[in-house]
C-alpha cells in the first residue's frame, strides 16, 4: 500500500552492493506522507521496534525492549490543512513499517492507515498516504551521487487537492 520506489539489485554483484549500502546507511531514503494532526517543526524521533512475525506487525516502545531494533525517523512538516499534515520523511534507520508504526507512536498516523491509525478505510483510499519520493545513493562503478525522484501517484495528488490547504 505504499506508493514509488523501490530499490532492487540487477545482479548478485548489484545485489551485494545495495545490501552493503543499505546495511552501512549511505542511501538517502525520502517519503511523502500525510498524517492525522498538526505538526509544525521538524523533529528526529528514536524509539525501538519490535517485529511480531506472526501477525507482521510491530509495535514501537520508548525503552529497549528483548529482540527490538533501534528506529529513528526524521521528518519536516510541508504544509497543514488544520486537521492533516504533509510530512517529508527521512529515513535514517529503515526497518518494518517504520514510518506508519513511528509517526502513529507519537500520535499521528498516516491518512488511511488501517492497521497502525484508523480501524476503518478512507473512502475512496486504496491504502495509507505513503509515498517513496526519492532514493540517494552513491554509484558502485562512477563514485557519483545519484538522486531518483518519483512523482506522486494520482490518488495521493487527488487527496491533496480535497484537502486544499495541503497544496
Amino acid at each position: 500500500n505504499t506508493s514509488g520506489l523501490v530499490a532492487a539489485g540487477k545482479s548478485l554483484l548489484g545485489l551485494q552492493v545495495l545490501s552493503k549500502a543499505i546495511k552501512e546507511r549511505t542511501i538517502g531514503k525520502y517519503y511523502l506522507c500525510i498524517v492525522k494532526g498538526v505538526i509544525d517543526s521538524p523533529r528526529r524521533i528514536q524509539g525501538w521496534l519490535l517485529k511480531n512475525e506472526k501477525t507482521n506487525q510491530v509495535t514501537v516502545t520508548k525503552q529497549r525492549r528483548e529482540g527490538s531494533l533501534p528506529i529513528e525517523t526524521e521528518y519536516v512538516p510541508m504544509a497543514s490543512d488544520g486537521h492533516y499534515t504533509l510530512l517529508k520523511v527521512k529515513l535514517i534507520t529503515g526497518r518494518s513499517h517504520q514510518i506508519r508504526a513511528h509517526l502513529a507512536s507519537i500520535g499521528h498516523p498516516l491518512l488511511g492507515d488501517v492497521v497502525y491509525g484508523a480501524k476503518k478505510p478512507v473512502p475512496g483510499l486504496a491504502g495509507q498516504c505513503l509515498h517513496a519520493r526519492r532514493l540517494s545513493f552513491v554509484h558502485p562503478r562512477t563514485g557519483e551521487r545519484v538522486t531518483v525522484e518519483c512523482p506522486l501517484p494520482a490518488y495521493f495528488t487527488q487527496v491533496l487537492t480535497k484537502l486544499r490547504h495541503l497544496v
